[in-house]
């Protein structure tokens, strides 16, 4: 995959995808969530990959095995670049979506959602009633992936030394929560800037609003990308 930030297309139509694509004259690594996926289908996949740009399509996919096996063997013929389930699911879940993946296309990694970066330890504990701090279930989660032989996690890049140390520098450790000094954290809990989530073992990361609503994403984007790169 390619090692330059990830942009998530936080919009809800093609329109919108599209106006904000011209801006750029290069490949780009971007992400698909469920607002534009589920609004608009294949065809959002099929336009982007013919633009020649990698696709995260984040789904985080959880349900019963044989129906991650199905969606995953499914979503594999659309050519994306990167795909997630949530590690929740279970190892069983887990090894069938791979199954599933690899059939289609051997190619594209799947990574495991552990903890949203949305979560704090607060909400966890009561919410789900997962009665320990989100560091401990973000790598539980993560070993869970990787018995189930999957390409990595995502995660917070406060946890991605935690995962490194334990499960090695090539096992992903995708992160959102990226933020520049300036930015605000809307939702988020659990953020750092570029230049800290590669110290800390991220492996790739995943930008938003940051950049997308930025008055000058292309500025923006080459900011980030440079703050990345060191």
């Amino acid at each position: 995959m390619k090692d330059i930030p990830i942009i998530a297309l936080d919009f809800a139509t093609v329109e919108e995808v599209e106006e904000f694509l011209n801006l750029f004259d290069e490949p780009l690594f971007v992400k698909i969530g469920m607002e534009l996926y589920l609004q608009n289908g294949i065809d959002i996949i099929k336009k982007i990959k013919s633009r020649g740009h990698d696709i995260f399509l984040d789904l985080k996919l959880h349900d019963i095995p044989n129906t991650v096996y199905g969606a995953l063997n499914g979503l594999g013929k659309f050519d994306i670049d990167l795909i997630n389930v949530h590690a929740a699911g279970g190892v069983q879940m887990m090894e069938a979506g791979l199954a599933g993946l690899r059939s289609t296309n051997p190619d594209a990694k799947l990574i495991a959602v552990t903890q949203l970066t949305s979560t704090s330890t607060e909400q966890m504990n009561d919410d789900q009633n997962i009665q320990t701090s989100v560091e401990d279930s973000v790598l539980h989660y993560a070993r869970k992936a990787k018995v189930a032989k999957l390409d990595g996690v995502v995660c917070s890049p406060l946890e991605s030394k935690l995962i490194k140390d334990e499960l090695g520098e090539t096992f992903l450790k995708v992160t959102p929560g990226i933020r520049l000094e300036s930015d605000k954290t809307h939702d988020q809990q659990r953020v750092t800037t570029p230049e800290d989530a590669k110290k800390l073992g991220s492996t790739h990361i995943v930008v938003g609003r940051s950049i997308t609503e930025h008055e000058d994403p292309v500025s923006r984007y080459h900011d980030i990308l440079q703050r990345w790169k060191g």
